[in-house]
């Protein structure tokens, strides 16, 4: 979880039925079963093949295993097994392509290197009851989104706020529904959760905490992360007089959780996620987290051991399918590139997988070529960069000139360095967030005051009519991926057709919203000389080479997204 009562940071994701194709049904648990066995995601050669299906099951009954529900839209099993060598045994079936143990996929963590305390960093003013409008008819806080200001958010909506006929799905740690910002734009009825609370994981670790609801199922409005709905916030917060609004403010939130509480994403919940929203028509899906435990998931990296190997190769090709599938079916898909300040087309040595289960870590070389950031290196998932106010890369920003598509407001502390800007918290994103997150992490009281550890951590709150929401200052790749979201999101609201498989909805094919995306952001040339993030306080490894020019490079991708030149965008240009 993301610690609160100091600063809010937050990083990209970090920072992955009975049997039948997934439906929109509540999780099964991840968890040890019975005989000490665990939970696997068993991939077959193909998918819709009935042969290769029972092939299938009867190599993992072979191999000690029981089916108990299955993704037929990607050639998932997911099966219960004994915790060794299951991996092996089952993926020698000629019906098997690869098998991977039930762990993370996914994560939400802080950015690495960020220092926590505030201290002498002047506290952003407490908000008192809002007004019925903001300056210039926007919401009281829009004034602190300077991230509105650079992509040109407020005059887009004068041209088009978003339809409510357009849907973003939330892939992440959930959404709080109660928050009044949220609640106007939050579909429940078709928002899902796939993920089980795992009180204690097979290694006997405390994973999530107590479960609170039967059946450690959480409700489809509930995040008790956070990072979830600091998400969702800057994507669709309602444009309503009070709190703050989002980028595309008219448009429907659903909620497809696949992760945590403790803010892990393991794959077959983000593959279920994926299929599902690409089944019920959604139009784009934000991806705020990077792939774990392998920071870099490897085909064949001679320094793995072989169920190592294999299960690396399976998520691949499983996140891969699932992503095809749902780019097949409409959806845009959107992704953060990472907190890790490295160029992900030369990635250093990875010294910090498997981050999962704790100490199991080993040194690894990274091939680029046949070593993937999941899932912002898979299929038709365009790559956001993080900048701060001032336009310039964030220094923990992931980039890449092969990886980033485009850049957007994440937030960077250290901006403005020489400057009184230097090191203020309203240098990173402010966005709605649950109040019992901040309740149980001791930044506002039981009566709902923000505390003084709430003040320093960058926590505002904000009354209205529909009562008191609140607020909190993070920074990440994780919150300039769904600035584009939302500007995606204003696209096909702009430009999409009535959806003749979804009544009541709209639809764009998604290589129409990228190529509108990508030829309406402005160009931002690499910086020269060579941005060195030394003078901030970092070491000589932050710094970043940049390559490419004003058309495409590897810091900006095709530019910093811009709202309002989409809008008015002819999508009919080539």
């Amino acid at each position: 979880m993301l610690g609160v009562g100091v600063l809010l940071v937050c990083a990209a994701v970090a920072t992955f039925a009975p049997v039948a194709a997934v439906a929109p049904v509540e999780a099964a648990p991840v968890r040890a079963g019975a005989a000490g066995s665990v939970e696997y995601t068993v991939l077959l050669t193909s998918t819709g093949d009935a042969a290769v299906r029972a092939a299938g099951e009867a190599a993992v009954r072979a191999a000690g295993g029981q089916v108990t529900r299955e993704n037929a839209a990607v050639g998932a099993l997911v099966a219960q097994a004994p915790a060794t060598g299951f991996v092996e045994r089952v993926t020698a079936a000629d019906a098997v392509f690869g098998a991977a143990r039930a762990r993370p996929v996914g994560s939400t963590v802080a950015v690495p290197g960020v220092a926590p305390e505030l201290a002498g960093v002047p506290a952003p003013a407490q908000e008192g009851p809002a007004q019925e409008e903001g300056p210039s008819g926007l919401d009281p806080l829009d004034t602190k989104l300077w991230g509105h200001t650079m992509i040109e958010a407020a005059a887009a909506r004068s041209v088009e706020p978003g339809d409510r006929r357009v849907q973003v799905g939330v892939l992440d740690s959930g959404i709080d529904a109660t928050h009044p910002d949220i609640a106007p734009n939050f579909d429940a009825e078709l928002s899902r959760n796939f993920v089980t609370d795992v009180p204690q994981d097979s290694t006997g670790a405390d994973l999530d905490g107590p479960c609170e609801f039967a059946g450690c199922v959480d409700p489809v409005g509930h995040d008790d992360s956070g990072h979830g709905t600091h998400v969702a916030g800057i994507v669709a917060a309602a444009a309503d007089g009070a709190g703050l609004s989002g980028v595309a403010p008219g448009v429907r939130l659903v909620n497809i959780r696949g992760g945590q509480d403790a803010g892990l994403l393991f794959l077959q919940p983000v593959v279920d996620a994926l299929t599902y929203g690409a089944d019920v028509g959604l139009d784009v899906i934000n991806m705020s987290f990077y792939v774990d435990p392998w920071l870099y998931n490897c085909l064949d990296n001679p320094a793995d051991p072989p169920e190592a190997r294999i299960e690396q190769r399976t998520t691949v090709e499983a996140v891969g399918r699932a992503l095809e599938y749902a780019h097949a079916r409409g959806v845009t898909l959107v992704g953060s590139l990472g907190n890790n300040h490295e160029d992900l087309g030369t990635p250093r040595a990875d010294r910090s997988s498997p981050d999962y289960p704790a100490a199991a870590a080993y040194p690894r070389t990274i091939d680029n070529a046949t070593c993937l950031s999941l899932p912002v290196e898979g299929p038709h998932v365009l790559g956001v960069s993080a900048v701060g106010p001032s336009g310039v890369k964030a220094d923990y920003s992931n980039y890449g000139l092969e990886q980033t598509a485009l850049a957007a407001p994440g937030g960077w502390l250290q901006d403005g360095f020489g400057t009184p800007d230097f090191q203020r918290v309203e240098n990173l994103v402010l966005s709605t967030y649950p109040r019992s997150a901040l309740v149980a992490k001791g930044a506002v009281d039981a009566a709902g005051a923000v505390t003084p550890v709430g003040t320093a951590g960058g926590v505002l709150r904000s009354c209205g009519p529909g009562g008191c929401g609140y607020y909190a200052y993070l920074q990440g790749t994780s919150m300039a991926s769904p600035q584009v979201s939302g500007v995606a999101a204003l696209v096909v609201s702009a430009f999409g057709t009535p959806d003749p498989l979804h009544p009541g909805t709209l639809t764009m094919p998604p290589d129409e919203v990228e190529r509108v995306l990508l030829r309406s952001a402005t160009p931002t040339p690499c910086p020269a000389p060579v941005v060195s993030y030394v003078r901030e306080g970092r070491s000589p490894e932050f710094d970043a080479p940049c390559t490419g020019d004003a058309k495409a490079n590897g810091h900006y991708g095709r530019g910093i997204v811009d709202a309002l030149a989409a809008v008015t965008e002819d999508p009919t240009r080539e």
